[in-house]
């Protein structure tokens, strides 16, 4: 068998890394253990975009608990200045922001992971240097990155789409299937093309919807 790829590409092994976080020292990978993990950057602290992000995550933490599920920030400031801005998050949002944020004011995991934003020139930092765009990655509990968003930092990311995608990671990695545009959990599925029709029978107890050879549903 090949051996894995270190990288940010789909099926690669995400960089390793130490840093210093709300919650104390990390080793990335002890970090993420068993766990799925959402890692998410973004551009600075008390800025207004990201003060509705963090505090959206951390009201969501039940329903990313109950999928395995770890959230983890990056901000290029220090801890110190993190810890002031999660009282904010607090009292704005009426959470207890328990996930850890990482304190990389050199740059150097958001170099790592490509999160720099290299186009808006106003995202830059007193000394001229950028700060971070809105990056995710899913990654899964064998440290493999499935999934990658950059948003501009204009935009705030929509973690309810992010729910619906680790249910479908999760849920294609149980069973032979994928999911179709708009999905929703509960709703049909795809038979995975490598599944034959006449195994899908069997396989598929609910029935298999053949709407063209390549294109088969079901339910689970």
């Amino acid at each position: 068998m090949a051996t894995q790829k270190t990288g940010l590409r789909l099926g690669y092994k995400v960089p390793d890394f130490k840093a210093e976080t709300t919650n104390g020292p990390i080793n990335f990978h002890e970090f993420i253990g068993d766990s799925w993990v959402i890692f998410f950057s973004h551009p600075a602290d008390f800025t207004p975009v990201c003060t509705t992000e963090l505090g959206e995550v951390a009201k969501l933490q039940p329903e990313f608990a109950k999928r395995n599920v770890k959230t983890i920030g990056l901000s290029c400031n220090e801890l110190k200045s993190h810890g002031e801005w999660i009282a904010d998050i607090n009292e704005l949002s009426n959470v207890d922001l328990k996930f850890p944020i990482i304190a990389d004011p050199t740059r150097e995991i958001a170099k790592l992971y490509d999160m720099l934003d290299e186009q808006d020139l106003t995202n830059l930092d007193e000394k001229g240097i950028p700060f971070t765009v809105r990056s995710v990655f899913v990654i899964d509990p064998k440290k493999t990155v499935r999934l990658t968003l950059t948003y501009p930092a204009s935009t705030g990311r929509h973690f309810g789409e992010l729910l619906r995608i680790i249910d479908s990671l999760q849920l294609g990695d149980a069973n032979k299937i994928t999911t179709p545009a708009n999905w929703q959990p509960g709703g049909k599925v795809i038979v995975h093309p490598s599944v034959k029709t006449e195994d899908a029978h069997a396989l598929f107890p609910k029935g298999v919807e053949v709407a063209k050879p390549y294109l088969r549903f079901t339910n689970l």
